[in-house]
């Protein structure tokens, strides 16, 4: 899967490629447009969720019970370190 991105939408007076322009070239090519701005926060996370759901084993949002793992995590110990351990806690 592919994506044409147009980034830097927050700098619009300097736009090189105007908006329909993105949108008919992704059509052209099949793929799927998007425009972020990373300075400003606009679509990113939107563009990284397209991204992920256009992987391999990720079609549907759902997940199977199946398909999930329990991690039990366990608090650190707050115990001193003896000094012929290192000063590692691991």
């Amino acid at each position: 899967c592919f994506f044409l991105v147009g980034n830097k939408t927050d700098l619009a007076d300097k736009r090189q490629v105007a908006t329909e322009d993105g949108e008919r070239k992704a059509k052209e090519l099949n793929v799927m447009f998007i425009e972020t701005s990373a300075k400003a926060g606009y679509n990113v996370k939107q563009l990284f969720r397209r991204v992920a759901a256009a992987l391999p084993g990720m079609e549907t949002p759902e997940r199977r019970p199946e398909d999930l793992i329990e991690v039990k995590l366990n608090p650190p110990s707050h115990e001193p370190v003896s000094d012929n351990q290192g000063g590692c806690r691991c």
